[in-house]
């Protein structure tokens, strides 16, 4: 079944911290949007709050689903500032930038050697 998105989710590695009330977790964010999270290597119940820390900035969400080792976070409020926004901005712009082709110098033989040929 595949979920229709507002936002276009984008594959990133962001080592954080997600704070519950009882509790701090480490977890990595490894999809992002403006509007969510996936988080791997922590898990909470689902509709659990948390908040998820990130260079001394918070942002608040809940639990919307949870795995063994992952789980889902919506943001009530859409990202629009702060290191996590940045880094999304940062991914985003890095898929766009198209990859050019650069060809590797050949190296050049002396004496006739080619492949599989020794210089005698």
């Amino acid at each position: 079944m595949q979920v229709q998105r507002s936002r276009e989710r984008i594959s990133v590695e962001i080592p954080i911290v997600v704070t519950t009330v009882l509790d701090s977790l480490q977890g990595v964010i490894v999809d992002l949007s403006e509007g969510g999270a996936q988080v791997t290597g922590c898990t909470l119940p689902p509709k659990s709050q948390c908040q998820i820390d990130l260079d001394g900035y918070s942002v608040f969400g809940t639990v919307r689903w949870s795995e063994q080792d992952r789980m889902g976070i919506r943001f009530p409020y859409e990202l629009t500032e702060g290191p996590l926004f940045d880094k999304l901005a940062k991914a985003k712009a890095a898929r766009r930038t198209p990859v050019t082709f650069q060809p590797r110098p050949r190296a050049m033989t002396v004496g006739g050697g080619g492949f599989g040929r020794r210089a005698g």
